[in-house]
C-alpha cells in the first residue's frame, strides 16, 4: 500500500507524488500548505500506485525516487 497527499481546493485534488508511508503523505501536504495559499487544508489517502517520491524530514521536503 502507498499514499497519496490530496488539498482541498474547492474539491479534493492530488498530485503524481505517491509515499510509501501515510507520514510522508500527510508532511507534503502540510508543507505545500504552507507554500500555497488557494487549498484550504490536506489529507493523506490510500493509493494502489508505486512509490515514486519520499519526504526528506530533515530538508522539509519531497524528493523524487529515482
Amino acid at each position: 500500500m502507498s499514499f497519496k497527499m490530496e488539498v482541498l481546493v474547492g474539491s479534493w485534488s492530488s498530485n503524481s507524488c505517491v509515499y510509501a508511508s501515510k507520514a510522508e503523505a500527510l508532511a507534503a501536504g502540510k508543507e505545500l500548505l504552507s507554500r500555497w495559499f488557494v487549498p484550504s487544508d490536506f489529507r493523506a489517502v490510500e493509493s494502489k500506485e508505486p512509490v515514486n517520491y519520499r519526504f526528506n524530514f530533515e530538508a522539509n521536503k519531497p524528493e523524487r525516487i529515482e
